[in-house]
This record gives C-alpha cells, structure tokens and sequence, in this order.
C-alpha cells in the first residue's frame, strides 16, 4: 500500500481588482503555494476537478469532487439541527422591492450586492424583483401569519438553497463567490433566554464542521458592532485564518436578531397572559466557503489534501500489472479489496483505466486529495485526521501575535499576523484603525472578540486609542 497525502497550511494572496484567469486542467501543479498562493490556489480546485470556470465572472460549476464534500457537511448538520426540532422549507428565490425595503439597516448592509431582474423577454417588469441575498425578508411576512399564539412558539426552520450576492472586486472559487450554496436556519422564540441559548448552539455545531470534518482550527467568538449582521441584535462567528496570506476568514456565523425584524414584520404573539409580545428572532449559516477554507488550509505542492471523513473517496485502490503476471487476478483482487472496505463502511473505489499508466493514476489522485492508496502490489500506510487538525493549528498558532501598541500592531499586520490586542471597543476607534491601514492589501478590521478572554490586567490600554481597553479582540486583514 502507499500513501495518499500528508497536512499543510496556507492562504490566499489578497489585492485589488484583478482579472479572473480560467484554468485549464492539466496533470502535476505549475504553481507552489509558498511562492505564488493565488495561482496555485486556482490551479488546485480546477485541476482537483472540483469546480470549472463558467463564463460569468464569480460564477463556478461545482463538480461532484466539490459537491459530494459540500453533502457530507451537509448530512451531519443537518441531522443535528432537526435533533433541536428544526423543520425543512423552501422559500422562493425573489423579493419584491417593498418588501427587501422594509427593514432599512438590513438593507442598507446588502445593498450593493443585490442583484434585480429588470425584464421579462423584452418588456420591462411593472416593478424590480430582487434575487434573495439572504432570506429574512423573504420569510418573515410569513412568520407574522404563523405566529399567533406563544403556543406556536418556537418556530425553528431551516432551507438549503442558493444565494446571490453581486457585487465585489476579486472573485475566488468558493471564498468570494457571486452564486453560492449554503443553509440558512431562521427561528423564533418567546424569550431572548432560548434566542440566546441556540445562537450558541449552533455555533458549536458550525465550530464541528470545521475542526472535525474539515480539520480546520477556529476561533469562537463576537463581531464588533461594526462588523455584526446589518439589522441584528449581535453576531457570532467561528473565525479561520490562511498563515500564507495572514488573512482571516470568517467561516460561519449565527446571529441574534433580537425583536428589530419582529417590530418591522409585526411578528408578535398572545403570551400565557393573554397580553401580545413580540418574538425574539435567530438566524445563521454557513457556505460553500467552507471548502475553500479547507483547500486553503491542508493543500500542498501536489494539489488537494482530504480529510478523510469529507473525502468523497477514502481509498482508491489501483492495480498494477507486472509483466508475465496474471493481470486478470490482480483485478479481482482489487475488486475483493474494495468490497471489504465498502462493507466496512469505506468510500473506496478501483481505477481500472487501461489508457493510463500506475504512476499517472497515482498523481492523478494525489491531485485530487484521496487520503489512502492501496496499490495490489503492497506496501503499508495510514492518514491520520487528527495529524492534519494538529499540522494546521500549530502553524495557525506560529502566526498569533499578541501586541499592546500601535507599532506593534503595524508591525505584526505587515508580517501577515493574526493579531491579538487589548481594545476599548469603540467604534469610532474602530473606524480609525480601518482609515489608517486602508492601502493595496486591503484594510485591517476586527475579526472577533473570542470568547476565551486571556486576562486583562488593570490599567491595560486600547492599542489604538490609549484608552482603557475592554477586552481583548482577534484583528487583521480578511478575505
């Protein structure tokens, strides 16, 4: 037997405007990923066959290498969500400009990146329709109807769908995408106690996805009121970060609504007192970024490198013909090999093609990330997800930096750092820190507040402002 493919850890060349280039596929990898991340990330979910180019820029075809992956997560989430008594639906892809209107600071958030359909065939429509960047104001018109009693409370619903979100700069296959595949879980409760409670809940759930399937390490924690969901009470993220780029990614958030949607949707309930209240509202997501990340992360020099509880294929087994030897009984050994692991509960598979030779098929599969490669003829190896996991979270770590002033914090954002600093947690500072690092790399913003504070000992100052600092908060640039 020999090996599929070891850890890594890694990142993406952020800048300004640049010119989405289509890949060909091609065998071997022209790029490296410490000289030259952008490309060699370009090259690795093409050549991987994880997605192809499409002739819109920001639009990708997903291809079953992508896909299956994206199924796994989406077969754990979502038995774990329907154990919280989360219901499926299916709300429509469009909304109409009344109602996208409604709700003014969430729309304002959005706003740039909303897509309207203006026509039908040649003739103008009476009014736009916009295409759903996100889907609370789809739904909650809906939620006001079905609410009535506290006796309907909570309504807990979730829907896998797309979203389309239009404008941006610098298009990256799963990370910066215009369509892209996500689930998105909107609920509503009688106290602010369970909105609370299940905000966490899932955040745990979105910590999972990544640091047990996908083997990435996160952080948990709070956005700054900068950086939270337009029209929310406050947001939660779990918060990635590409050592290579020194850019942090956010990977999921569950958001708090508070009662704002309820109070501009009148969704309000009669309580066990007879009087109306209104509800107390949810939502939260993750995406198809979240495979990028992981691309980001563990890929190497010779392409993709799977986890293996998300690899679509967890063993490839390929026979390889000697001469003056019985090819006929090699495959069926091959055949009985791959029976075994699939009756043991293994994704496993036999590449027959006689058109390629043993070591085409090895890089070919290298390339595409397969953890385990069982050659017939033998030798032995095993990849371990917990070494992938362990191999990406100590590079993350190398790359913390903890500062108290601002040189510090110049300094360690120039050397591509996840930065750890003592914040006053205002916003105007904030806003400043944004101003004074705007340049070509783009500016650097608060990432989150991660729950596990370090302590803070008194008469620590902001790094910013030199006022007394609150807590200490993740900064750095973002994707």
């Amino acid at each position: 037997m020999s090996s599929g493919k070891g850890g890594g850890g890694g990142g993406k060349g952020g800048g300004g405007k640049k010119k989405e280039v289509k890949k060909e596929t091609k065998l071997g990898m022209a790029y490296k990923k410490d000289d030259n991340f952008g490309e060699w990330y370009s090259e690795v979910v093409v050549n991987s066959e994880m997605i192809e180019y499409y002739d819109i820029s920001g639009c990708y075809i997903l291809r079953p290498w992508a896909m299956e992956i994206w199924e796994l997560l989406k077969e754990f989430f979502d038995a774990e969500i329907k154990k919280l008594k989360l219901k499926p639906y299916y709300f429509p892809l469009f909304v109409t400009e009344n109602v996208l209107q409604k709700e003014k600071d969430h729309i304002e958030g959005f706003a740039p990146e909303v897509a309207w359909v203006t026509k039908s065939g040649k003739s103008d429509l009476e009014a736009p329709i916009a295409i759903r960047p996100t889907s609370e104001t789809v739904m909650y018109p809906y939620f006001s109807k079905w609410i009535r009693s506290h006796r309907d409370l909570p309504l807990r619903c979730n829907q896998w769908c797309n979203v389309v979100r239009w404008e941006f700069s610098n298009p990256t296959p799963f990370i910066r995408s215009r369509e892209f595949l996500w689930q998105e879980g909107h609920t509503a409760f009688a106290t602010k106690e369970e909105a609370d409670e299940e905000v966490l809940q899932i955040l745990e759930l979105y910590r999972r996805i990544y640091e047990e399937f996908l083997a990435v390490p996160v952080s948990k924690g709070r956005k700054s009121e900068m950086e939270k969901f337009a029209g929310g009470l406050y947001t939660t993220s779990v918060e990635a970060f590409i050592p290579n780029t020194g850019r942090g990614v956010q990977g999921a958030t569950s958001h708090c609504l508070g009662q704002n949607f309820a109070k501009m949707f009148d969704i309000t309930f009669e309580n066990d007192k007879g009087s109306r209240s209104m509800v107390w509202q949810n939502s939260w997501a993750y995406t198809t970024r979240s495979i990028g990340v992981m691309v980001m992360t563990h890929g190497d020099d010779k392409g993709l490198v799977l986890p293996p509880r998300v690899a679509p294929l967890q063993v490839i087994v390929i026979p390889v013909p000697y001469k003056d030897v019985d090819t006929t009984a090699i495959v069926n050994e091959c055949k009985k090999t791959v029976e075994t692991l699939e009756k043991a509960g293994i994704r496993a598979d036999l590449d027959t093609r006689e058109n390629y030779s043993p070591g085409w098929k090895y890089s070919h599969w290298e390339m595409k990330g397969v953890p385990l490669r069982i050659e017939i003829g033998p030798k032995d190896m095993a990849n371990n997800q917990k070494n992938l996991f362990e191999t990406a979270k100590q590079k993350r770590d190398a790359c913390l930096k903890v500062v108290n002033t601002w040189d510090e914090f110049i300094v360690a954002l120039n050397d591509k750092k996840l930065i750890l600093a003592p914040w006053c947690d205002e916003e105007e500072v904030e806003k400043d820190v944004k101003a004074r690092t705007k340049g070509d790399l783009g500016a650097a913003k608060t990432l989150c507040t991660p729950f596990e504070q370090p302590d803070l000992p008194e008469g620590t100052t902001c790094f910013a402002s030199g006022k007394p600092a609150k807590k200490w908060s993740f900064w750095g640039r973002s994707y």
